[in-house]
């Protein structure tokens, strides 16, 4: 079964080639940063091979890691919204290959087709809403008295 968060599974075959039309393929060697916390967000990826992690930045200490994203996966919502700042940072934990790209040509595109342009709003909305879930669940894990899947 097909995510519906990941870009073959979210958009229709039409939007899917129309949006590919605009990618351009880029690399990142591991220990590369995508992009910090709080800088414009002017770009997303859809990563074709590799690790991406997403972090929060900690005073003090190392970013706390708060997501691993793999093949398919969207790196980069932030841009979809404005004020179009990264609300957090991410890093290539291997090599990775992925499709770039350009915040300001989608929003474009989307502001030209309506259908487009809901169809990449649900897909952007749903990879939030799944990514809110798994926090949440990695939260209640983390601080819940017994855990996310034990009983009283």
């Amino acid at each position: 079964m097909t995510s519906t968060t990941t870009l073959a599974g979210a958009l229709p075959s039409q939007h899917r080639e129309r949006l590919m039309r605009i990618a351009r393929e880029v690399s990142f060697e591991a220990g590369a940063r995508l992009f910090e916390e709080g800088n414009h967000a002017d770009r997303f990826w859809i990563i074709r091979t590799g690790t991406v992690i997403l972090d929060l930045h900690v005073p003090g200490r190392r970013p706390a890691v708060i997501e691993s994203l793999g093949h398919g996966e969207l790196v980069g919502w932030s841009w979809h919204f404005p004020p179009y700042a990264w609300h957090l940072g991410a890093e290539a934990m291997s090599p990775v290959r992925a499709y770039e790209f350009d915040a300001e040509a989608v929003r474009a595109i989307c502001a030209q087709n309506a259908e487009f342009g809901r169809a990449i709003a649900v897909w952007v909305g749903q990879v939030v809403a799944d990514r809110l879930h798994m926090s949440r669940i990695r939260l209640l894990d983390l601080y819940a008295p017994y855990g996310s899947g034990s009983p009283l």
